[in-house]
């Protein structure tokens, strides 16, 4: 098996790598072509770059049969788009397929399939297996409906999440991709240090901040990680943090990227397509519990920082506030003019072209970054915007797979009808039941495949028993992305232990529990929807203000500290009944809290407190 030239290799990265951002920023411009054609060339470019990326055999390099796959899946993406006219009169389900459309039909699927699998790992082609052979079997079809439904219609690989992926995601991820070379990593970096390195446990607080902000681009848990936790990490163990707590807070603040607007993660983008709204409205629904969120990891670390008697970094070695955003405050600019194109009311995909083109002259504008933008950095942005694309293009085809044999043979309604049955109409224990779903799924899935997934098969049944829309596919989101973070499988725990060195499962277990919150408010807000801005003004605001002193108890009581001091056992229980009963929304509820806290409160003036090493530190030094 002979391999390609190294030099070759690369010419042919780059050349469909800038070839299909090129496509994309044409297409945002000038708007879209038919559906075949766009999402075609985006499947086809997607593939390419793949059997490229990803050689078989356990070669570095790809060899002679990776090119030849590369042709075939190229072709067979571009044959709806070869023969468009005969595509769009034929009669689907009526007309039989002809020839050709099996062989380039059937070879599309194969060799999607392969495709995702050197990209992503076997359980994403093993769940599309499953489902056509639940299809060709159980559900009763043919082999000539099925690839009726899932390569001649728009209703299977060609449906909305490829969709999605060819007009959003893919222009998200190049902006991410010019945003990072632009030098904003850094500016994220030295924000944080200057907001929060001198307060107590200061680099765990920057942990915090840098991946929430990089989050709100990069949109992967696991490039979070890697990208943020390089720095963060080793300085969180150098200020006394355990290794195992210091990985856990990077995968945790990193994983809530996918959750945090602006940008979120891509399975966001798919959430607005199916709910039938714009961007803008999924993103303020999110709003409220990714601030709980990353406030409730906030507060951990300040408390776990307190509890141990960790200081911040010394000011003097920081960088200021002030110099921070005269040197590279200009940066933030891409992201202000996203937010601000949304907000006036345009697409999501007009708001992306426009913060791409706005972040080349945004570097102009000081000295310092003039030169970041040469032509060879663009040209390498636009190459690495496209490869970052791959993962989620070929994801979305594939889930197109699974959501084509759903539809086809009714199964979702099957599936609801099951999950109804053993919950025996009990809205608690299906969300239980999705929960784990979700969890399982998002485990061995990328989060937008396994997002997908459950709004086929778990959402209608929430929704028939009575949970609103909007919540039901937020509620699917958070598990499919807090299964990063949860053991057995924790891809992003994996990744910051390979730069932590703690015990995986030690780490996992911290980040379970900093990340709590997370686990907790999808209940919330599908019992009190106004934590997603839905409902009376004055409601929402009481919202606002219980959630958030409920996170706080919630990290207080799992660390073992209050504002006043280290807690004992009575009091944790206190904080932790509180937080439940704030976080969800009800004046009853709230009036318990408050008086839980009140309690807690007192029982720490009243009664004597167990020393904290820094207190201890302090009367060694005073005897």
């Amino acid at each position: 098996m002979f391999a390609l030239p190294a030099s070759l290799t690369r010419w042919l990265l780059t050349l469909i790598g800038v070839g299909m951002s090129a496509f994309h920023l044409y297409v945002a411009f000038v708007g879209p072509p038919d559906a075949y054609v766009m999402r075609g060339l985006h499947l086809a470019f997607a593939l390419m770059l793949a059997f490229l990326m990803f050689p078989g055999f356990g070669r570095r390099e790809p060899g002679v049969f990776d090119l030849l796959l590369l042709i075939a899946a190229a072709a067979s993406a571009l044959y709806p788009t070869a023969v468009l006219e005969y595509i769009q009169n034929r009669m689907y389900y009526v007309d039989d397929p002809v020839i050709l459309d099996y062989v380039f039909g059937g070879g599309l699927i194969l060799l999607l399939l392969e495709a995702t699998r050197r990209a992503t790992g076997w359980a994403l082609p093993i769940t599309a297996i499953a489902f056509l052979v639940y299809g060709l079997t159980v559900g009763g079809q043919s082999v000539g409906i099925m690839l009726d439904q899932l390569y001649l219609t728009t209703e299977g690989i060609f449906g909305i999440p490829l969709y999605v992926s060819a007009t959003y995601v893919m222009l998200f991820i190049l902006f991410g991709a010019f945003v990072e070379r632009s030098g904003a990593g850094q500016l994220f970096m030295d924000f944080a240090l200057a907001l929060a390195g001198h307060t107590s446990g200061g680099p765990a607080k920057v942990a915090i901040i840098t991946s929430s902000l990089f989050g709100t681009v990069s949109g992967s848990a696991v490039a979070n990680v890697m990208t943020t936790g390089t720095f963060t990490i080793p300085l969180m163990a150098r200020t006394g943090y355990r290794p195992a707590f210091s990985g856990a807070v990077e995968a945790v603040a990193s994983t809530g990227g996918q959750l945090m607007p602006p940008i979120m993660g891509a399975a966001a983008f798919v959430m607005a397509e199916f709910l039938g709204v714009s961007y803008l409205n999924v993103a303020a629904f999110a709003i409220l519990p990714a601030i709980l969120y990353y406030l409730a990891v906030f507060m951990a670390v300040h408390f776990e920082a307190r509890r141990m008697g960790l200081v911040g970094l010394p000011k003097p070695d920081l960088p200021r506030v002030g110099q921070v955003l005269r040197e590279r405050g200009h940066l933030f600019l891409p992201l202000a003019i996203i937010i601000g194109v949304l907000l006036v009311g345009f697409s999501a995909a007009f708001a992306a072209l426009c913060g791409i083109l706005s972040v080349v002259p945004t570097t102009w504008l000081r000295a310092n970054t003039r030169k970041t933008f040469t032509i060879p950095v663009i040209f390498e942005a636009l190459e690495a915007g496209a490869k970052n694309t791959v993962v989620v293009a070929l994801a979305c085809a594939c889930a197109g797979i699974v959501i084509g044999t759903i539809t086809l043979t009714g199964l979702g309604l099957t599936f609801t009808g099951v999950v109804l049955a053993i919950s025996q109409n009990s809205l608690i224990l299906a969300l239980v039941l999705t929960m784990a779903a979700g969890i399982v799924l998002g485990m061995g899935l990328p989060t937008t495949p396994a997002y997908i997934v459950q709004v086929a098969l778990l959402v209608p049944a929430l929704v028939k028993l009575g949970v609103q829309v909007e919540a039901a596919h937020l509620f699917v989101l958070y598990f499919a992305v807090l299964s990063a973070i949860t053991p057995p499988v924790a891809m992003a725990v994996y990744a910051a232990n390979g730069i932590s060195r703690a015990g995986l499962m030690e780490s996992s277990w911290a980040a379970v529990k900093l990340g709590l919150t997370g686990y907790i408010i999808p209940f919330m807000f599908v019992y009190g929807p106004s934590l997603l801005l839905i409902g009376e003004t004055t409601t929402i605001l009481q919202t606002i203000v219980t959630a958030t002193v409920g996170v706080i108890c919630l990290a207080g009581g799992l660390h073992n500290y209050f504002f006043f001091g280290a807690t004992r056992i009575w009091e944790r229980a206190m904080l932790v009944a509180a937080a439940f009963v704030l976080i969800k929304p009800g004046l009853f509820t709230d009036l318990i809290g408050l008086g839980l806290i009140a309690a807690t409160v007192a029982s720490q003036f009243l009664v004597s407190r167990p020393a904290t090493p820094a207190t201890a530190g302090k009367a060694g030094q005073a005897g």
